[in-house]
């Protein structure tokens, strides 16, 4: 069992239809038909959303994204029309707001990795393999690949797993073409954004992209390159064969994880609220995080 603790109410906006509410972004529709996301500051974590926020994530994410883009917009273009916001929502909606263009969006999660880790540690230690693509022997937790690879998933519901799958199985389910220009570009985007990383003292260990079709061309849309969708680690604490370091959530799932939490990922119950001084430090790594990429300061 999993999903949402407490499912929040959506908040009601004149001329706005509430499309969804997803672990981090409220969607809804305007009267042009654009898509209006609202990045919240709930996190998730063993695919539940917690009872907890993260005060001020909704606002990094969304800035941190929108500098991403200026940043590949060569690359690809995004789904971003304008961050006004729309006549009559909320005061706390500001900087968290986006209003997109609506894509025909792919039915699958474009995860590049650099570094083995995660689900990628997992299965290679079953079978040497990640999404089929067959690795080296004695890679460890924290291994730099020999190069970049594209494994995909095909996303879940809220509460679900993603499915990682290899990469024939996406181009059965959209077409050889669209499935060899959403590898190409997931591996363009994520070695531009590397380097970039890398020049700021920071390891860019994989991160996921979603993308859609706008008048038959690709698209990048949802966020870009955030601590929600990226494994970011601090290069002068890399350490293969150990945890990195890192300014992602897994600094949350970490706790969730072990016996102070009193919980179990793998039981029924959902997860406990967390901690101050958890959600403080939380909070603290996200804005480190913007703060080294961007080199400028959180206000």
């Amino acid at each position: 069992m999993s999903g949402f603790v407490t499912k929040p109410e959506p908040v009601q906006v004149p001329g706005l239809v509430h499309l969804h509410t997803g672990k981090v972004r409220d969607l809804y529709r305007d009267p042009a038909g654009r898509l209006v996301m609202v990045a919240s500051d709930r996190t998730s974590a063993f695919d539940w959303v917690l009872p907890s926020d993260i005060p001020d994530k909704g606002r990094i994410l969304t800035q941190l994204s929108l500098w991403w883009f200026d940043r590949i917009a060569d690359l690809v273009p995004n789904h971003v029309i304008s961050t006004e916001l729309p006549a009559g929502a909320p005061a706390d909606w500001a900087g968290r707001t986006l209003v997109c263009d609506a894509l025909e969006m792919f039915p699958v999660e474009c995860v590049a990795r650099g570094y083995l880790t995660g689900s990628g540690l997992l299965e290679y230690k079953q079978s040497r393999t990640v999404c089929g693509i067959a690795l080296p022997e004695g890679l460890v937790d924290g291994s730099e690949l020999p190069a970049p690879i594209y494994t995909p998933a095909l996303k879940a519901e809220v509460g679900d797993h993603d499915e990682n799958v290899p990469y024939e199985e996406t181009a059965r389910r959209i077409g050889a073409e669209w499935a060899a220009t959403l590898r190409q570009t997931t591996v363009s985007v994520y070695g531009r954004a590397r380097e970039i990383a890398r020049e700021r003292g920071i390891i860019l260990a994989d991160t996921k992209f979603e993308f859609g079709v706008r008048d038959g061309e690709l698209v990048i849309g949802d966020e870009v390159l955030t601590p929600d969708s990226s494994r970011f680690w601090p290069a002068d604490q890399w350490q293969p064969g150990t945890a990195q370091h890192s300014f992602d959530k897994q600094f949350i799932r970490d706790w969730l994880a072990s016996p102070a939490s009193g919980w179990d990922p793998r039981g029924e119950l959902p997860p406990p609220e967390l901690p101050a001084e958890i959600v403080e430090r939380s909070r603290a790594k996200y804005i480190e995080a913007y703060e080294r990429l961007t080199e400028s300061t959180w206000v």
